[in-house]
């Protein structure tokens, strides 16, 4: 059962960290999230993203794809949610992938893969 819409506050300083988080396998996009907080699968999000050096947050509508529980961390994994972005945020996979296109190697590990 999902529960009402949770505000994530969301900053990704530099392209490492943006790289490692991003979902690009995603229809829409979508970003890993790190948190310790409980989530389902089709839980609904709303993330206040601070995207590099973008100066103002960009609020971003989702649902939870992604789980990796806390337990995970005993095998080097962040514990966190996967966050599939909504149709009318579609446009935001694009603008992470023009970031990324600076040129970070593709062969890096990511959070979810």
């Amino acid at each position: 059962m999902n529960r009402q819409s949770e505000i994530l506050h969301i900053t990704i300083r530099d392209l490492s960290a943006l790289y490692a988080a991003y979902m690009p396998y995603l229809q829409r996009g979508g970003l890993f999230i790190p948190t310790g907080e409980s989530h389902d699968i089709g839980d609904e999000v709303v993330l206040l993203l601070k995207l590099l050096d973008e100066p103002e947050r960009i609020p971003v509508n989702g649902a939870v794809v992604w789980v990796t529980p806390l337990l995970a961390q005993l095998n080097s994994r962040s514990a966190g949610i996967g966050v599939h972005f909504s149709e009318g945020d579609a446009a935001l996979a694009t603008r992470i992938e023009n970031h990324l296109a600076v040129g970070l190697p593709s062969v890096r590990h990511t959070q979810t893969m």
